[in-house]
């Protein structure tokens, strides 16, 4: 049986093969033919295509960490275990779903995953994974705090071998800095500037440092003349909307903390918090979250794979996977 752990992200899917390690990052899309809806390309090959083609259009198979289209989402998990996994023996999956994920969502995962021709699936939160994959040892005595941070999704929760003591998702993510950020860049620039740029202008200049100048030139449209335009735009700039968000995060989060018991707080200051995803990347993150939480924040070695490298802990390891796995 080949064994895998998949995180079928917002924004890019990642999957871990027990014996092999990552095998697959690539963007969570596919084209369309606007006329046929017949799937053009997949993943990264897609992705190239947002806002650029006339014929074609970019679908976005999962949203907010909830699959949206399952028929898209099973063409593209069909077409990256073609990539990744050797077929002549059954596939186990373990997906990484966020906290609190419903019944009817698990449903949605299992259709796509049956779809894709996957034999056995099951389900673990991300912040459990998370911590694995900063090779926490996870116990029923020593509780620990973690969050994962993505494009469409954000988890974080607090937990033990025992369960979730405290946990929540929310619909807060890197995605919303991005669309933040075009809006921003055309109030301060009069540039409009699409989602690929955006995105890439985040994650290269993005900044929670203050006073950061970093720059980088970028590339737009002049609203008033419609001509092609280039602007220096420094990690100063684009603080607010990034700011933003991240606020809006730990607002939530501070939300789980409150409803510790006093025992559990107290190991909290202890241990301080874990943290996964790509948004966690940004300069000054985790600082910025030590900060505003007054805990000391543990920031993966990388932060976008961190959570799929839990979860190959978990699916090769059949006693973590009875214990932590969704019934």
């Amino acid at each position: 049986m080949l064994k895998l752990a998949i995180d079928l992200g917002t924004a890019v899917t990642k999957i871990y093969r027990v014996g092999s390690g990552i095998v697959l990052a690539e963007a969570t899309c596919v084209t369309v033919d606007k006329t046929t809806q017949e799937i053009r390309a997949f993943g990264d090959e897609a992705k190239r295509l947002l806002g650029k083609t006339a014929d074609t259009e970019v679908s976005f198979p999962v949203c907010e960490g909830e699959i949206v289209n399952e028929r898209h989402a099973g063409a593209l998990l069909e077409y990256f275990l073609a990539k990744t996994a050797r077929r002549r023996f059954g596939v186990e999956a373990l997906f990484c779903v966020p906290c609190g994920c419903s019944t009817e969502s698990r449903e949605r995962y299992y259709r796509v995953a049956k779809a894709a021709g996957i034999s056995r699936v099951d389900f673990a939160e991300t912040p459990y994974l998370a911590a694995l994959g900063h090779d926490v040892p996870l116990s029923e005595s020593n509780p620990v705090f973690a969050m994962d941070v993505g494009a469409g999704k954000t988890s974080a929760a607090t937990f033990s071998l025992d369960g979730v003591i405290a946990g929540l998702s929310m619909n807060v993510g890197g995605n919303n800095m991005d669309i933040h950020i075009i809006d921003h860049i055309a109030d301060l620039y009069n540039l409009k500037i699409g989602m690929l740029t955006s995105e890439k202008l985040k994650n290269s200049v993005g900044s929670l440092i203050e006073n950061d100048y970093q720059s980088t030139l970028v590339n737009g449209q002049d609203i008033t003349t419609g001509k092609p335009r280039t602007v220096t735009v420094t990690s100063a700039d684009i603080l607010f909307p990034i700011r933003t968000y991240v606020d809006k995060i730990l607002e939530y989060a501070e939300l789980t903390l409150r409803k510790l018991p006093a025992e559990v707080s107290a190991a909290m200051c202890k241990n301080g918090v874990f943290l996964a995803g790509g948004v966690c990347s940004i300069a000054g993150f985790a600082d910025y979250v030590s900060d505003k939480l007054q805990m000391e924040a543990h920031l993966a070695k990388d932060s976008l794979t961190a959570v799929v490298l839990g979860g190959g802990r978990v699916v090769g390891n059949a006693a973590l996977m009875k214990r932590i796995c969704l019934g």
